[in-house]
């Protein structure tokens, strides 16, 4: 069976990285192979390299308050360029309210503080697409 690709990124000015990193840990111990692109990345910068390394999902960890415009532009870069099966996934301080128009902008799931690890590996594992 092929390994999962999972690209986990920080789009936006937000510096602060720990869950991002926790999270490329415990999928990649999950067995999944993981990107961590690291802080500071453009939509653009993201999409190319989740089209470039042939991902199955796109994590994106934002605490900025700027997931409104940054998430689903990468969903909408994504489509462009032929993303259409990438799961896409957000994480990170996110408000109940905004929950309903990510997933409607094309993000499968939204990780807010509390979610246990088994909840995000289970949630790739089971939407994802061979």
């Amino acid at each position: 069976m092929k390994k999962i690709r999972v690209i986990i990124a920080k789009p936006g000015l937000d510096g602060h990285d720990r869950g991002a990193k926790y999270i490329a840990r415990i999928l990649r111990d999950a067995g999944m192979e993981v990107i961590y692109t690291g802080i500071r990345q453009t939509p653009e910068q993201i999409v190319n390299a989740a089209i470039q390394e042939d991902v199955d999902a796109v994590g994106l960890s934002l605490l900025s308050g700027a997931h409104n415009f940054l998430f689903p532009r990468v969903a909408e870069l994504l489509k462009e360029k032929g993303g259409n099966d990438i799961l896409l996934f957000g994480g990170g301080v996110i408000p109940e309210e905004d929950i309903d128009f990510l997933k409607s902008n094309g993000f499968k799931a939204i990780f807010t503080p509390g979610t246990t690890a088994e909840e995000v590996i289970n949630f790739i594992s089971n939407n994802f697409r061979e």
